[in-house]
């Protein structure tokens, strides 16, 4: 297994070759599902209340029986098994080297977390090796409260709710570069928003890539890296976010920076 430390709360143990961590409260009755289903992600598939979720691959989203506190009825999750995206994911499919990047998800999280950036809460993950120093993962996050990408949530604003989105949005960046974190693949659909009027919240997803560095350094490629993905969403999918709004959203991002 790997030696990696795990930040507190976390319990690593393992199922054959199987690596397994998870929260402590979780630990336990998803070891259980994981021998009795091989994987999370057949677990979850097998749940009467599954709900399909789109990205790379279907993601499961259901309820995990446990939850956190005591008299919790329960944890509703989402259960992803990990693709590579981009050019080459046809060739790599869901194979990575060796421990994968399922720890280094889990790492980045917490510490984000742990920042203030809203991101999704890694509950577990497994490791299973496949050949050599490659292996395939599922990861299991706390599924996030009712809402959508920003595009999306963008399409849906009437003109004059847009502003709070993009203040929304700000708000995350201001917070990714309060930590250090650059998102090197920060685009419009790994920026996630949720609820509405003045009580918006943008999570950011997808961050097992992300790197630290200084603050100045990672808001200014931040920014830059979300506006070019609008400026191509405007292009190949017309969303319609005006320069003035991309303008106005870096202004906001700068602040307190």
């Amino acid at each position: 297994m790997s030696g990696t430390a795990l930040p507190p709360g976390y319990v690593r143990s393992a199922a054959g070759a199987v690596e397994f961590v998870a929260r402590d409260w979780a630990h336990e009755p998803l070891r259980q599902a994981l021998g009795a289903h091989g994987s999370l992600y057949q677990w979850a598939e097998a749940q009467a209340d599954r709900e399909p979720l789109q990205g790379r691959g279907v993601a499961w989203a259901t309820t995990l029986g446990v939850g956190a506190t005591s008299g919790s009825t329960g944890t509703a999750v989402v259960v992803r098994h990990t693709r590579h995206g981009g050019l080459f994911a046809g060739l790599t499919g869901d194979l990575f080297p060796r421990p994968t990047r399922a720890p280094r998800e889990l790492a980045t999280a917490v510490r984000l977390a742990n920042s203030g950036v809203p991101t999704p809460e890694v509950i577990a993950y497994a490791v299973h090796p496949v050949a050599g120093v490659l292996a395939r993962s599922d990861v299991m996050t706390r599924r996030l409260p009712a809402g959508r990408d920003f595009p999306a949530a963008w399409r849906a604003a009437a003109p004059d709710a847009r502003t709070p989105l993009l203040e929304a949005v700000a708000v995350l960046l201001r917070a990714l570069s309060g930590a250090g974190a650059h998102h090197p693949d920060l685009n419009v659909k790994n920026v996630y928003v949720a609820g509405d009027g003045a009580a918006i919240t943008a999570y950011v997803l997808d961050v097992d890539r992300v790197e630290f560095a200084d603050a100045p350094r990672a808001a200014a490629r931040n920014v830059a890296r979300f506006a070019r993905s609008a400026r191509k969403w405007n292009e190949r999918h017309a969303l319609g976010v005006p320069d003035d709004a991309l303008m106005r959203l870096a202004t906001l991002a700068w602040e307190q920076v």
